[in-house]
């Protein structure tokens, strides 16, 4: 499990070297030391594949994989969880296995099913797919967005793949960024989907496949939603408290299936600690666990993991991190494809690093707080939800207010604060909710943007999530339904993906299985944080389990001490890099407001930590992968990170 590629040649016949090119584009998905590659070509179709064996390692799991009679063809990129009770209802059907994999599940539940397969299987996956019989390829993703899936059309010629890398080794293909995306990069710390980082290269969204035929025609569906907030339902605490365990004890045993040694991420948090809980109780022997620490104690959660760690007798380690800008930063810009602002990052990487000395498998806590409600953002928007029933006029005149205040007052904390609290007032629910997520705010773009972003202005990236709030019934139903669909796929789910992947360590989220999220889906937000406390129905659940100096300490996030790095280890590079003079001329931001920015982080007069990373990481993006005459299709070269 590494990662796919292919390429789909319509309406003209297949490029002459089209199986060379196929190979170029699994090498650049092969930097993990994968334990197999290969490629399949066929008549202006070829498909590709990296695999890190995690169940059936024999030469029988080696993809790409065709179907007892060849008219199917497929290459797979994730888990499935539930192979081993769609084998047997397929066995009983007349399917014959050549291998014990998940991965002809799918092909022989393809055969059967068709395009229903993908709602029978329980996992994470990206699909690619060559139906003979009928010439045409199915894509497919899974229901969250655990696996990603790029692709490009290069005049006639479908491109996808893994990652972005293997649409980029295709010949000639223009590198160019989009900055439409870069807009809304600078807000929401990523690139949300169907957007990339280059012009012409999509996202496939969560939940979907698209088919495409011969003739060039695309077509894109959804096969499955959660259920709205507007469908949830009071029901007794005892009752919901014994199905959330039982739920839970599931997912993780389902996750527990491998044939290479697997362990957890634990960070001391209620989610990951929970994770480990239920794995104890699976678990033959000790689990494996690994934690990322730092010096700075505000941030430093080791004591916490080492306590759930003690608890359960886990065979237990951990790291400090530390900055060392001139060794990780080139390397994330160069994994990540694209501009990532997420600082965790840099932990997750790291302890993606360490776990793969010991396991080929991670568990890890995501999904938790966005299915029961654990961010301290979701009690600020429960404190503010009186502010909807203000009447109209009263929030007009705060707007006005608003408007009236310049940019260059930002500097001064009482304006600023006011300002952020008339918003509060004037805005509508993504608006209200942008102090809690948000990088560049609406009057930093005003007072920052430079030539190729200003056409942007008028278009906020907020109206985004705007949809989810208004699906929603409550301003906290609605934060919570944003960042599933958006904060989620495109920033979590992301940062865990390719931290773990370059480092060919499978992660597995067991909080993020569908089932589990479904039914969370149909629980009131009032019960989820019963009394004002994030995630308090997860809590209770868990007190047999886990102590309460763990269950109902305050939530430190996996958060990174950037705004000390900044003044401190990272400001020679902060400067250099952004005031470089291949920054000054890119046409961004402009280097009077970037210069702005740093003096007064580094002066102690406002907070930019987070608006200057997300400069920093989307500068080193343009280095490796515009400016240079090729694309940088292997790492680069960087001193040793531990």
């Amino acid at each position: 499990m590494c990662g796919i590629a292919g390429i789909f040649a319509t309406k003209a016949s297949a490029p002459a070297d089209i199986s060379a090119t196929i190979g170029r584009m699994v090498n650049t998905i092969d930097h993990r030391g994968p334990d197999d590659q290969g490629t399949w070509v066929g008549s202006g179709i070829a498909l590709g594949h990296a695999r890190l064996s995690i169940i059936d390692l024999t030469t029988a799991g080696h993809q790409p994989m065709p179907n007892e009679d060849g008219s199917l063809q497929i290459v797979f990129n994730g888990e499935i969880y539930n192979f081993v009770e769609l084998r047997a209802e397929l066995s009983e059907l007349g399917y014959h296995f050549k291998s014990h994999t998940d991965t002809e599940v799918i092909l022989n539940g393809y055969h059967c099913w068709g395009e229903q397969v993908f709602q029978r299987l329980r996992g994470m996956f990206a699909i690619a797919l060559w139906d003979q019989r009928i010439e045409k390829l199915i894509l497919a993703r899974d229901r969250v967005g655990k696996k990603p899936l790029f692709y490009a059309w290069h005049g006639d010629v479908l491109l996808f793949g893994s990652e972005i890398k293997a649409v980029l080794a295709w010949p000639g293909f223009k590198r160019e960024p989009d900055y439409e995306a870069i807009h809304h990069y600078l807000t929401l710390q990523y690139i949300p989907a169907p957007w990339s980082a280059f012009k012409g290269v999509k996202k496939l969204p969560q939940a979907s496949y698209m088919v495409v035929g011969c003739d060039g025609q695309a077509n894109t569906m959804k096969y499955w939603a959660l259920p709205e907030p507007s469908q949830a339902h009071h029901r007794p605490l005892p009752d919901l408290k014994e199905e959330l365990i039982t739920l839970l004890d599931e997912t993780v045993r389902l996750r527990m299936i491998a044939d290479v040694p697997l362990g957890a991420f634990l960070s001391g948090g209620v989610d990951s600690s929970a994770i480990v809980a239920m794995m104890a109780r699976h678990s033959s022997g000790r689990v494996k666990t690994f934690c990322i620490g730092f010096d700075e104690a505000s941030y430093d959660e080791r004591a916490y993991a080492r306590t759930v760690a003690e608890r359960y007798d886990t065979d237990h380690h951990e790291m400090v991190v530390r900055p060392n800008a001139a060794a990780i930063l080139p390397l994330l810009a160069w994994h990540y494809n694209e501009p990532f602002a997420d600082p965790s990052a840099i932990p997750t990487y790291y302890v993606a690093q360490i776990a793969r000395q010991h396991v080929t498998v991670a568990l890890n806590g995501d999904g938790g707080d966005e299915s029961f409600l654990g961010y301290s953002r979701y009690s600020q928007c429960l404190q503010t939800e009186w502010i909807s029933s203000l009447p109209r006029p009263l929030r007009q005149l705060a707007s006005r207010i608003v408007q009236s205040i310049p940019p260059d007052v930002d500097r001064y904390r009482a304006l600023r604060v006011a300002r952020r609290w008339l918003s509060y007032v004037s805005e509508k629910d993504s608006r209200r909710y942008a102090p809690s997520m948000a990088y560049f705010y609406e009057h930093d773009k005003v007072a920052g943007y430079d030539r190729h972003l200003r056409p942007f202005l008028g278009n906020s990236s907020l109206d985004l999530l705007e949809p989810y709030f208004q699906q929603s019934k409550s301003y906290v139903d609605g934060a919570a339904w944003a960042d599933i669909h958006t904060y989620l796929p495109d920033d979590l789910l992301v940062k865990v993906d390719i931290a773990s992947m370059a480092h060919s360590l499978e992660a597995r989220s067991p909080l993020l299985d569908h089932k589990l999220m479904e039914w969370a889906a149909r629980i009131p937000s009032a019960q989820k944080m019963e009394g004002g406390v994030t995630k308090s129905i997860l809590k209770s659940a868990l007190e047999p389990f886990l102590p309460d100096e763990i269950l109902y300490r305050p939530k430190m996030g996996f958060g990174v001490p950037v705004d000390e790095w900044l003044k401190g280890e990272l400001k020679e590079f902060a400067y250099d890099t952004l005031l470089s003079t291949q920054a000054r001329q890119r046409g961004l931001i402009t280097p009077a407001y970037v210069k702005i920015m740093l003096d007064e982080h580094c002066g102690g007069i406002r907070l930019h930590h987070t608006r200057l990373w997300a400069l920093l990481m989307l500068e080193l993006w343009f280095q490796m992968w515009i400016d240079p005459a090729e694309a940088p299709l292997s790492p680069p070269v960087t001193p040793p990170l531990m």
